[in-house]
């Protein structure tokens, strides 16, 4: 069996983590992290997790999946997939997992996010070299989480 291909970043912010999780969490501010884009989503195991923003005058849908695992100011798990790249079959194999851990240290929080499996799914490699990005992967996202919170 492969080794898992999986991104992982890490980045510390000077905030509490309930600052943290309000932007993990609140349309309003993943739209100023997130490529315009805010979540939908009613925040509970099994429900769906929408990432949508108007794009040429239309509301669009840029990512979907479902809320796998959540614990409020600590743990979301949630699962994705791109329902404009019509080359990969929309079926729960092809979906990957995001992860996000959040753990607060002397004031600080520490977000590790995780995604992947892509050795699981359909057109793996590619995929994973276009969210690897050259070692960036979560990296850009997680600059602007910071600058958010922090500001």
């Amino acid at each position: 069996m492969a080794e898992p291909l999986i991104i992982k970043n890490t980045i510390t912010i000077n905030t509490p983590v309930t600052k943290v999780w309000e932007a993990l969490t609140n349309p309003e501010q993943t739209k100023k992290y997130m490529f315009g884009c805010e979540t939908v989503s009613d925040w509970k195991v099994g429900s769906t997790l929408l990432w949508q923003a108007e794009y040429e005058g239309k509301n669009m849908i840029f990512v979907k999946g479902n809320i796998l695992k959540i614990e409020s100011g600590k743990h979301l798990s949630y699962s994705v997939f791109d329902p404009n790249n019509t080359s990969i079959e929309d079926i729960p194999e092809n979906y990957l997992t995001v992860t996000y851990e959040l753990t607060e240290q002397n004031g600080q929080s520490i977000l590790n996010v995780t995604q992947g499996d892509y050795n699981t799914v359909a057109d793996g490699e590619r995929r994973y070299k276009e969210s690897y990005n050259n070692g960036k992967g979560w990296n850009p996202i997680l600059v602007r989480i910071k600058e958010l919170v922090e500001a």
